[in-house]
């Protein structure tokens, strides 16, 4: 019987484990106890085409609009096509979802759910649970289920580097309270959650710190589209996440002056895809001298905020504001990576022996900005099918010849320089990250680095909006750095990647805004994929199944 070791034990991570233990032995190592990840964070809910007057293609043709023409169609179709058979599947292992108001036992379990609005989705399509406590509950459930198979729980420990031999990932080297050893297993399975932790503000988790994207790079995986970081437009001044369901069921977001401007924006007003909500705010803070803007639920009623959003309800109340009686103020904060290690939608890396799921990987799902709640979505996905594909370990990822694209990148030309329609096959040329001094992002130098510089700069630099002096200055200062805490050790090569990757996307696209470009550039729709130059030559990765409804690949972003 084969062991599998899964590495973080996040919604994704967890599922790839049940579905795993029904045939193999597991062992789950994690940083801090086991539901500590950022899917217990979640607010928000889970995206699925479960209602009758909504469809797969529909969800299709709503994320490949919010991915900005990089979207991967094959990944988005499996996406939406599996994603109402697993939302059946998370209820048997537990989840109960919020049943519609009036709606009586026995509920049907579709008919009688309740369902919510997002930005970017053209229905009401986000089931919930617990109100606001979607993430949450759904982590509880598979942590019980968890317990009750045939896997082994390592609370407190986190893996440290990955061991290959003859170019297969064959265990991990797993740190416990200072001791070491080494863990061997027929597959490793990456699911440490994002980055988010690289930003001085965030929405994260203290473990979100791009441990399992550094493992994969130092191990030869290779990584994709870095410079996509979502920041969540509407976060507590003092801290804390305001649900983008908050904007769904009516909230507006008002100037210092008590004016609505987001229509001045986007016609979609609050609902606009969140890259463009954020940046509206960031560029409204600016002209008010940093002041947040505010965000005004009063309409919705002191009923419906207490009951439809008990987590954040108590967290306002906690800045000591009464938001059913005045608006409450808000700024943006990084939310979710897009990027991360290059997979499929079986969770297969481009090394034999390792997979990656949830946000830890980069499987074109998202493209350049993730829709609104699909995160949960993919991770349930994709971790039911990694769990089934650890069985087949060393069929690894092919990552396409360079010389199979260098042609090809700039057909489809743009027809404005707003839209761009998102291709049925991704093209690419290939163009190698390169690093300020130095070819490989684990080489260090001598200045010393915490945790909370990386942290100060990045949010300076490589924030909502970047551009291209301040890009490469800060390139140069990653490059004489040294990690000088063990967070550090982390961050810093994954500040180093995204730097690079944000410096070589001379456009603004989707989550990724340079001042110095501020248009789409046709030659640009690409997803650049970086490997350690001591494993192999960077490059470039493009789909090779067209997706098969037409649809949603017509859309325009």
């Amino acid at each position: 019987m084969a062991h599998i070791l899964v590495i973080g034990s996040g919604m994704a991570g967890l599922i790839t484990a049940i579905r795993a233990a029904r045939h193999h032995d597991v062992t789950i190592v994690t940083k801090d106890v086991l539901t500590a990840g950022s899917t217990s964070w979640a607010q928000g809910g889970i995206a699925a085409a479960v209602f009758g007057d909504d469809s797969p293609a529909l969800h299709a043709r709503d994320t490949l609009d919010a991915g900005a023409g990089l979207c991967d169609p094959s990944a988005v179709r499996v996406l939406t096509e599996e994603g109402p058979a697993r939302i059946l599947d998370l209820v048997a292992l537990g989840v109960a979802f919020d049943a519609a108001d009036g709606a009586v036992p026995p509920l049907d379990p579709v008919r009688d759910w309740a369902r919510g609005l997002e930005a970017a989705h053209s229905v009401a399509r986000i089931l919930h649970a617990g109100g606001d406590a979607t993430g949450r509950l759904i982590e509880a459930a598979l942590a019980a289920a968890v317990r009750t198979e045939r896997i082994r729980a390592r609370e407190f420990s986190r893996a440290v580097s990955l061991t290959v031999r003859d170019g297969v990932v064959t265990g991990a080297v797993v740190e416990a309270h200072g001791v070491t050893e080494e863990v061997a297993a027929d597959a490793v399975v990456l699911a440490t959650g994002g980055s988010g932790r690289l930003y001085r503000h965030t929405t994260n988790p203290p473990v979100s710190t791009g441990d399992g994207v550094v493992l994969a790079y130092e191990a030869g995986a290779a990584l994709a589209d870095l410079e996509f970081v979502q920041f969540h437009p509407t976060v507590l001044a003092g801290g804390g996440l305001v649900s983008e369901a908050v904007r769904g069921e009516g909230a507006t977001l008002l100037d210092a002056s008590g004016r609505r401007f987001m229509l001045d924006v986007d016609p979609r007003g609050e609902l606009a895809p969140r890259d463009i909500v954020a940046r509206a705010i960031a560029r409204q803070m600016r002209l008010q001298d940093g002041r947040p803007v505010l965000l005004d639920a009063t309409m919705l009623g002191a009923s419906v905020l207490h009951s439809r959003f008990p987590t954040i309800d108590a967290l306002v109340r906690a800045t000591g504001v009464d938001w059913t009686q005045s608006p409450v103020p808000v700024t943006p904060a990084a939310h979710y990576a897009m990027g991360g290690v290059l997979t499929d939608m079986d969770g297969r890396t481009t090394l034999p022996g390792l997979f990656a799921v949830g946000e830890t990987s980069s499987t074109g799902v998202h493209g350049a900005n993730r829709l609104a709640s699909n995160s949960l979505l993919e991770a349930v996905v994709v971790g039911w099918r990694a769990g089934d594909a650890v069985s087949r370990p060393h069929d690894p990822l092919a990552l396409a010849p360079a010389t199979s694209t260098t042609q090809e990148s700039a057909r489809e030309p743009l027809t404005s320089t707003i839209q761009e329609s998102a291709p049925s096959d991704l093209t690419a040329t290939p163009v190698p990250l390169e690093l300020a001094n130095a070819p490989d992002a684990l080489q260090n130098g001598g200045r010393s680095w915490s945790s909370s510089d990386i942290r100060d700069r990045a949010w300076q630099s490589l924030g909502l909006e970047r551009e291209g002096a301040s890009l490469a200055a800060l390139a140069q200062e990653l490059a004489d750095a040294r990690p000088a805490d063990e967070e550090a050790r982390s961050l810093l090569p994954l500040a180093r990647l995204t730097c690079a990757a944000a410096l070589a996307r001379t456009e603004s696209r989707g989550a990724h805004a340079r001042t110095d470009y501020p248009q789409l550039d046709s030659a640009q729709r690409v997803r650049r994929v970086v490997v350690r130059p001591a494993t192999q030559s960077p490059e470039l990765w493009r789909s090779t199944e067209p997706m098969a409804t037409t649809e949603p690949s017509e859309v325009h972003a």
